[in-house]
């Protein structure tokens, strides 16, 4: 998942949006601007199809468009724009079916995306992955109110551009992964500490869950982190999670760092390590 402002072009969740997200047992729903969005990852395993719920929490009335882009995982976790698809994500893109693809949303007005998928038959096994993008097109202004607000002199209105991408994940065939964490330690950026660590996966097919960092004998953990991912382009990343305020300034000591699925997937423990911060 990721939020960001798009100054000049899109790049890349309310009762209703809640029962969504409960129903399709989906990560909590996530907000951009005016616009709610859930569930906030959809896999898909076969030919079934689901749905993913927009609803508009704002007070004017508003238009969304919806499209499909590929964006790969770099080393710190963060996602950048895929300029030369690979054969694999030309896949993807291609397998990918949805509807509609531009809503108009009057406020507290939910509206359903629906998601199919249709993979060839000969496609080799694996995970194929797509980002959804929900990208607010701006109100058009009263041609009057430009030519008020210009008067006589030459202005330039900068009007920002809001959107929402939620990863769309296709696994084909008995895929299976492993992860382990190594290096923890101590980062600390502008006077504020945090535990970092290397997170690896090994296998055919991406990680996703929730980091939980603990101490013995202290219910409360120093730091917690969902929706950390590593996707199936990369064998390892970098991880940084805040510590909690109450424990700034005495992190150093043992913990132990747990990985588990999210809840909605079982809550398994994915791979977890002891270690002494420093």
């Amino acid at each position: 998942m990721i939020l960001k402002y798009l100054p000049k072009r899109a790049r890349s969740g309310c009762a209703a949006i809640a029962l969504a997200a409960a129903t399709l047992g989906a990560p909590a729903p996530v907000q951009a601007n005016d616009l709610l969005v859930a569930p906030t990852r959809v896999v898909l395993n076969g030919s079934r199809g689901t749905e993913v719920i927009l609803n508009n929490i704002g007070d004017e009335e508003a238009t969304y468009r919806i499209s499909l882009e590929l964006r790969r995982m770099t080393a710190d976790g963060g996602l950048e724009e895929v300029e030369i698809p690979d054969e694999s994500e030309e896949a993807a893109l291609g397998m990918i079916r949805y509807a509609p693809r531009r809503v108009v949303l009057p406020p507290n007005q939910p509206q359903a995306i629906r998601i199919g998928v249709r993979a060839p038959e000969d496609i080799p096994d694996g995970e194929y992955r797509v980002h959804m993008l929900f990208r607010a097109i701006p109100r058009p202004r009263p041609a009057a109110a430009e030519a008020e607000s210009a008067g006589e002199g030459f202005q330039i209105r900068l009007i920002p551009v809001y959107g929402v991408t939620i990863p769309i994940i296709v696994r084909h065939g008995n895929l299976t992964a492993t992860a382990a964490i190594a290096n923890p330690r101590i980062v600390e950026e502008n006077g504020v500490q945090a535990v970092g660590f290397d997170l690896s996966r090994v296998g055919d097919r991406s990680v996703y869950g929730e980091v939980t960092v603990t101490r013995p004998g202290v219910d409360v953990p120093l730091a917690r982190a969902r929706g950390v991912a590593v996707y199936a382009e990369i064998g390892s990343r970098s991880v940084v999670i805040p510590v909690s305020e109450e424990f700034q300034g005495n992190l150093a000591g043992p913990v132990r760092i747990q990985y588990r699925e999210p809840d909605s997937s079982g809550g398994a423990l994915i791979t977890e390590t002891e270690a002494v911060l420093r």
